[in-house]
């Protein structure tokens, strides 16, 4: 190198000269520049990001407690004890069972907090470490699906964004995030830590529909989640993350890594010791769950009991509270009510097995076929078929008219798949509902003729398959009541109206309605002159519609509409064949009640399936549905269940006597045998028993006493153990000797009777006298009443007294072969309601006497 004194100079100028400064300014210029664009664009960009974030934290909701608490929960229904779990309402995302921090343990607590936020004690809403940790592993490894999510944060995801799994883009994201961490802030602010555990692990979805750790505990454990142990306490933290993968009883090697993991955080964090460890570690909890989850099964049906009582809780809340449908629809299956049922669980359970007891339909060979069919060919149409194709192709095929039974299931599915090969096509997709049902049909209904409650209800026989299928006791059938409906629209409002006494005397002949159409007595069979009280016991149909001419179709129509409540009646009934049962159509449950009212002394209550509704924070929303008016006089009820009693001790319903109770009643058929009923009442309870086929069609054929063995069977079991009980007569009732053939006040030589009256309307005339050879007789009664005549006359109509025809028809009743009667008993010779093939056996509409 030249370090000379020339060559130094020379490099000197070259630096200080005016080109190479220039050059220097420049690049010092645009350094400075560039500088301060950098700076310009940081500025920029955070003045961008600050009004960015600014308009996105603008944009957050408001939120309070409430609004980060969960919301939907279950519903739950408890028997009349208020203790017994009958069922639970859930909507899908309404799961859940609430539980206060204090029911809920602190292993559970400390588990979750050990597996998804450990600093959850500490931080204020946000987890800054947490969120440098996740960002350092997403750098480094490029996973960035380590969450840095607090708990406070989840619960404010869930419950304030509960669509946050509909998002599409980055920034919909973004946007949640932000807003999602400035409400943690918020509402860490707002809440203490206690109060938003609560709120958090009530909230999370532990998987099988299940939301919340009480519903968890139960579906897995079956146990209050206050009695879980730190072993199951862990399982149910392993879930959270991804309630499919750690599903306990679908992947239950999965959960079991997972629990090892809370176990591990919790034995580090120093929530447990190795000691509780080992414990939990060691605990075979799986093979727990799994026999609970053998033990629940699928999800069954709701009962018919539940179905009827789910319709009436909406239809209150609609009309007492003034809920719309879909509120009230949502009140019951996420509202998390609480609701007292009326259900007697004992005699549910009677009548269950009842209604399902082979013994009780020996006959029984066939079965209802109900099909529903949606055809999708392959150029997309779609066509829909039901029940009737099928029928109308096999009366086309095989002459066959009559209703869709058949004589087993085979064959019904076998008819099914024959009809659908005359329809099928290349191509097409189907949709089908089958349901094949035994046949005939029956219903039930008890009622606490004190209170109007219901406890119990059968809809059907034969398994249910579905919820909300055809409930044949509550609103889903209406059907003929038969001679039931005399006692309603007949004799109640001529008795009340004191139109008529027990004693009236009526001429029992051919009869026809005001507009010449003829009907017939029960096997075309007459007594000429008798009393309401053996017309009432033998059924006697010329009686019943000569009352309806007496009072007026109206009056009839009024009080079985009106003060008995029998919903279904409409104007076009207000005509004479009321009397007999000749109406539109009645619910079992409603004719239950109608009966109850008479059994309850005149008082009507509604019928009820609930007595109290609670909301989700036990606040009372409905108690004692229960309405009240008075139906008839006490004195009419009295006499009713009084001319009942010798329905059943002595005439059409003594199939239906009780051997430790007595009851009043009365049979019901509708025309050639398609309906047939008893409706009953002991002191203590009001039963009512339908029978059918879903498609009415005869039951002439066929053995109809079912209805009896049903009726029987279930009140002899519910009164057992039940005190003895008589039904008492009021004080508006007094007693009378009348003459069984003028109805007055008998005088020596009258044939008579002592009859009860309501003491406004009983008779002050006596008989103006008639032939007679007999002296008098003083005979006892089972009904209260004592006959004081006999007659020699084979022909002439009984009331009660003695006879020497052994063939006559009486209102007594007797073991004679030959006895005319309605009560369908076994005996040979004794007259049946219902067609019955026994011999001699004689029906009320349409029955015919065979021996």
């Amino acid at each position: 190198m030249n370090y000379g004194k020339k060559k130094a100079s020379k490099k000197q100028k070259q630096i200080t000269s005016k080109s190479t400064m220039q050059g220097k300014r420049v690049t010092v210029r645009l350094l400075k520049a560039f500088i301060l664009c950098v700076l310009a664009i940081c500025i920029i960009g955070m003045i961008g990001g600050l009004i960015f974030v600014k308009r996105i934290l603008d944009n957050s909701p408001e939120v309070t407690p409430d609004d980060v608490r969960p919301k939907g929960y279950t519903t739950i229904v408890y028997a009349d004890d208020g203790a017994t779990e009958l069922e639970r309402f859930v909507e899908a995302g309404s799961n859940r069972e609430y539980k206060s921090i204090d029911q809920i343990p602190v292993d559970l607590q400390h588990a979750f907090v050990a597996i998804e936020d450990e600093r959850f004690y500490e931080h204020n809403g946000i987890d800054p470490q947490g969120i440098l940790r996740a960002g350092i592993i997403g750098i480094t490894s490029g996973d960035f699906s380590q969450g840095a999510s607090t708990l406070t944060q989840q619960l404010i995801k869930n419950n304030v964004f509960p669509d946050f799994v509909n998002e599409e883009t980055f920034y919909d994201r973004l946007e949640r995030k932000i807003q999602e961490q400035f409400l943690a802030l918020d509402i860490e602010k707002q809440m203490s830590k206690d109060e938003i555990m609560e709120a958090y692990l009530n909230t999370i979805n532990l998987g099988q529909n299940t939301l919340g750790v009480q519903s968890a505990s139960k579906r897995y454990f079956n146990k209050d989640v206050s009695e879980l142990t730190l072993s199951e306490c862990t399982v149910l933290a392993a879930i959270t993350q991804n309630p499919s993968l750690y599903n306990p009883i679908t992947n239950p090697e999965d959960n079991a890594r997972r629990r090892t993991e809370v176990l591990n955080r919790m034995l580090d964090q120093g929530y447990i010791d190795q000691a509780a460890y080992d414990e939990a570690a060691a605990d075979d909890v799986y093979t727990r769950i799994q026999a609970v989850n053998a033990a629940i099964g699928e999800d069954s049906p709701y009962s018919y009991f539940i179905d009827a009582l789910s319709e009436q809780v909406i239809d209150d809340l609609m009309s007492r509270l003034g809920y719309t449908e879909s509120q009230a629809y949502n009140a019951l299956y996420s509202g998390g009510l609480t609701i007292i049922s009326t259900q007697n669980t004992t005699m549910q359970q009677i009548c269950d097995e009842e209604m399902n007891n082979d013994a009780n339909f020996p006959w029984l060979k066939e079965y209802g076929l109900s099909y529903a069919l949606t055809v999708t060919r392959a150029d997309g149409t779609i066509e829909n078929y039901g029940s009737e194709a099928v029928q109308n192709y096999r009366a086309s095929t095989y002459g066959v008219e009559s209703a869709l039974t058949f004589s087993s299931e085979e064959q019904a599915r076998a008819m099914v798949e024959e009809w659908k090969a005359t329809i099928a096509q290349e191509g097409d997709t189907y949709d089908e509902r089958i349901t094949i049902t035994p046949q005939p049909q029956a219903s039930v209904t008890i009622i606490d003729q004190a209170t109007g409650q219901i406890k119990a209800m059968v809809g059907g026989r034969g398994a249910k398959e579905t919820s909300q299928s055809l409930n044949r006791a509550y609103q889903g059938s209406r059907r003929q009541p038969g001679s039931c409906f005399k006692i309603l629209a007949t004799y109640a409002p001529a008795l009340d109206t004191n139109q008529i006494t027990l004693a009236s005397v009526f001429d029992d002949k051919p009869w026809h309605y005001s507009n010449g159409t003829e009907f017939k007595n029960v096997g075309n069979k007459y007594y000429g002159n008798v009393t309401v009280r053996e017309a009432i016991a033998q059924s006697m149909n010329s009686v019943a519609v000569q009352t309806i001419q007496q009072i007026g179709p109206q009056l009839g129509y009024e009080y079985a509409k009106n003060n008995f409540s029998m919903s279904t009646l409409m104007e076009e009934d207000m005509y004479e064949p009321i009397a007999l049962g000749g109406v539109n159509g009645v619910y079992n449950y409603e004719l239950c009640a109608a009966f109850a009212s008479i059994a309850n002394g005149g008082v009507y209550n509604t019928p009820t399936l609930y007595t109290k509704i609670l909301d989700h924070d036990g606040n009372v929303l409905i108690e004692n549905p229960t309405e009240s008016h008075q139906a008839v006089k006490d004195s009419t009820a009295a006499l009713l269940t009084s001319a009942m009693e010798s329905v059943v001790e002595e005439g059409s319903g003594s199939a239906a006597a009780l051997n430790n109770m007595p009851v009043a009643g009365k049979t019901g058929t509708a025309d050639n045998d398609k309906d047939i009923w008893f409706c009953g009442f002991t002191p203590y309870y009001t039963c009512a028993v339908w029978g059918g086929y879903d498609d009415p069609k005869s039951m002439t054929n066929i053995d109809t006493t079912f209805r009896f063995r049903i009726w029987k069977s279930i009140m002899s079991r519910i009164h057992a153990g039940l005190e003895t009980k008589q039904f008492e007569m009021p004080t508006s009732v007094e007693q009378k000797t009348i003459c069984t053939e003028s109805g007055m006040l008998a005088r020596p030589g009258c044939p008579s009777r002592t009859e009860y009256f309501a003491t406004d309307n009983a008779p002050t005339e006596t008989c103006t006298g008639h032939a007679s050879s007999e002296q008098p007789a003083d005979t006892s009664r089972t009904d209260g009443s004592t006959d004081t005549g006999t007659t020699t006359d084979p022909t002439t109509p009984g009331d009660g007294s003695t006879t020497t025809d052994p063939g006559t028809g009486n209102g007594g009743s007797t073991t004679d072969p030959g006895t005319g009667g309605e009560g369908g008993s076994t005996d040979p010779g004794t007259g049946g309601e219902g067609g019955s093939t026994d011999p001699g056996t004689g029906g009320e509409s349409g029955g015919q006497t065979t021996g």
